[in-house]
């Protein structure tokens, strides 16, 4: 029987690593390098723009460390904790981040990071800017600004402003919304994605952004910080990390090195001598070398041809955002389209609650022209009952004074009582035959009134034909006659007025579900087979890209006026006592007409020696 060998399970560990907006955790064999844990990281979010990123951890010695791609995850300097925690950030920075940043999620990514750090103060931004920038971040978050659905107090919970800024003014959460509302709703129409890129566009211009600092001296033992960006190395005196006193470009640098806690730039011009300073830690100079050869890389790599992937990447994206301004004019014709669709809905009800009213109204006013009808009618007929009466009895009281003349021959004395009586019977009868006439004359007026009754009877029941016949279709008729060609016809069910049948809320919700299939259907329709990139479409676009390069200008006038008014409205109520020194140096900056650029530009000026001699002399 042969021996059996069983092969042991790889001894893992367990990380968890931590981006900007989310949490993940892995596996990893024991032997798995820094590169493997990376890239797992960056397949799960599906990042490609790799060369911005790192995965930065807290050392055994409480120290901020970036793991090494190219050692074993366990042979670095990890605290004995499990998992093992890691931060997946940015470690290197865009010098242009619209010109650079091609994917979505890596410009989601630094839109969280610099967000945090504004909001943190890491980087430091004026109160003003601060404002306009948590503006953007909200139509990032909740897309237009829409006043029936966003009301006062939405923005209560979330962190919008640092703190500093908070402090900085007497006003109220209120009062700070109102303001941040008042240009959320100006930037109506912006895509997550495009407000995410006008933030980092604003941001990327702080003076802070992107610029990692160290404590480092000189050959003097002066106390200094040491800047590392995308554009070079800067020197910043010890209570002033917003201005840099002087400044060496990635161009300017031809090799980098340390030894011990001695660190060594060698400039490319020969004749200058080496720009030496000392940093307080072996680690510091370590971490420093590391930042610098990764920036000087990029930095060398953005003036050179891109590479196939980097090409293959920038023409997805470009075609990527053609499809999407392409699906977002449809959408929004799709949505005007609704919208008019929902208003003259909206107005057919009205008009149709109008009509329904008006027969109302029609059918009152002939139910009483029936009442007054049959009214007039009994009227009449009671008038010729007394008529009727009235004349047997005036035949009556003939009778008796016939009677009476024949009995009045009879006796003088009887005579005399006669007359009296024939007087007093022909004064009754007189009176009879007036009110009989009377009467008679009253009948006759019930009669005309009856026929006028009818005859308005008669005339209601036409009107309210009319009514009902040819003012609804008409109205319908007309008003989608116009735009047969654009939306379809919608089936509204029939009102019978002349049998009185109303519509029921069946019968308005029967409406209302077959107006929204229908116009489903009409927004579905004819769309399925679209051609997304037709040659209009791209020399449209063509002609969009170009006319936002000619607004760009105007665009950048319009934001620092922008800017300007909210300082001058916000600086009343500004405490000068909780000024940050930091807000200092940034209006003695503003008040010359210094800003990031022009300051770099002044300090860059000369020769490298001279720079590196005022250095030492610092």
């Amino acid at each position: 029987m042969p021996w059996l060998t069983l092969k042991r399970a790889p001894k893992t560990f367990d990380v968890r690593v931590t981006t900007m907006d989310a949490e993940m955790e892995f596996s990893l064999e024991w032997k798995s390098t820094g590169r493997h844990l990376f890239d797992l990281v960056c397949r799960t979010i599906g990042l490609r723009e790799t060369w911005y990123f790192g995965l930065q951890y807290i050392d055994k010695k409480g120290y901020t460390a970036w793991l090494k791609f190219d050692r074993k995850v366990r042979d670095q300097d990890l605290p004995h904790e499990e998992p093992v925690n890691f931060l997946f950030m940015a470690k290197f920075y865009p010098e242009a981040v619209e010109e650079e940043l091609i994917q979505e999620i890596t410009q989601h990514l630094f839109f969280l990071q610099v967000k945090q750090c504004i909001l943190n103060m890491d980087i430091y931004c004026p109160p003003e800017a601060s404002v306009l920038l948590a503006s953007y971040a909200v139509q990032a978050k909740y897309g237009d600004y829409d006043r029936s659905v966003y009301q006062p107090g939405f923005l209560c919970n979330d962190d919008l402003l640092p703190q500093r800024v908070l402090d900085q003014y007497k006003m109220t959460p209120q009062m700070w919304e109102e303001r941040i509302v008042g240009l959320y709703a100006d930037h109506r129409g912006m895509t997550r994605d495009e407000a995410e890129m006008e933030y980092l566009k604003i941001a990327q211009d702080l003076e802070m952004y992107g610029v990692n600092y160290f404590h480092i001296k000189n050959k003097k033992d002066t106390d200094l910080w040491l800047g590392v960006d995308a554009l070079g190395v800067n020197v910043y005196e010890y209570n002033n990390r917003l201005t840099p006193k002087i400044s060496f470009p990635w161009s300017e640098i031809r090799n980098i090195s340390f030894h011990d806690k001695r660190f060594v730039i060698k400039p490319v011009d020969k004749k200058a001598p080496d720009f030496v300073f000392f940093a307080p830690k072996l680690r510091v100079n370590k971490l420093v070398l590391e930042l610098c050869v990764g920036n000087h890389e990029l930095f060398m790599r953005r003036r050179k041809l891109d590479s196939m992937e980097v090409q293959q990447m920038k023409a997805q994206a470009k075609e990527e955002k053609a499809r999407k301004q392409i699906e977002r004019a449809r959408l929004l014709r799709e949505k005007q389209l609704r919208e008019e669709a929902v208003r003259e809905k909206e107005e057919l009800e009205r008009k149709l609650q109008l009509f329904q009213e008006e027969a109302r109204m029609a059918n009152d006013a002939l139910l009483r022209s029936e009442e007054t009808a049959d009214l007039l009618a009994e009227k009449a007929k009671i008038a010729e009952e007394e008529a009727m009466l009235l004349a047997q009895k005036a035949s009556e009281a003939e009778q008796e004074m016939n009677r009476l003349q024949v009995s009045a021959m009879r006796s003088e004395e009887e005579k005399v009582v006669l007359e009296h009586r024939v007087r007093e019977t022909e004064l009754i009868a007189l009176r009879i035959a007036e009110d009989s006439e009377r009467r008679a004359k009253e009948a006759e007026e019930l009669k005309e009134q009856l026929i006028k009754a009818k005859e308005n009877e008669k005339f209601a029941k036409d009107k309210l034909i009319e009514l009902t016949r040819n003012p609804l279709n008409d109205t319908l008729g007309s008003e989608t006659k116009t735009e047969q060609k654009k939306e379809p016809q919608y089936g509204y069910p029939q009102f019978n007025y002349m049998t009185g049948d109303a519509l029921t809320n069946e019968h308005l919700r029967e409406l209302d579900l077959r107006l929204d299939h229908e116009l489903t259907l009409s927004m579905d329709s004819g769309d399925n087979n679209c051609e997304l990139l037709s040659d209009n479409d791209v020399e449209q676009l063509s002609r969009e890209i170009e006319k936002e390069r000619m607004e760009y200008m105007e665009k950048s006038k319009h934001l620092q006026e922008q800017l300007s008014e909210l300082k001058k409205e916000i600086e009343v109520l500004k405490d000068e006592d909780k000024e940050t020194q930091y807000d200092k140096l940034h209006n003695i900056n503003v008040e010359m007409g210094e800003t990031k650029y022009s300051t770099l530009k002044r300090i860059r000026k000369g020769t490298t020696r001279s720079r590196v001699t005022f250095f030492e002399e610092l």
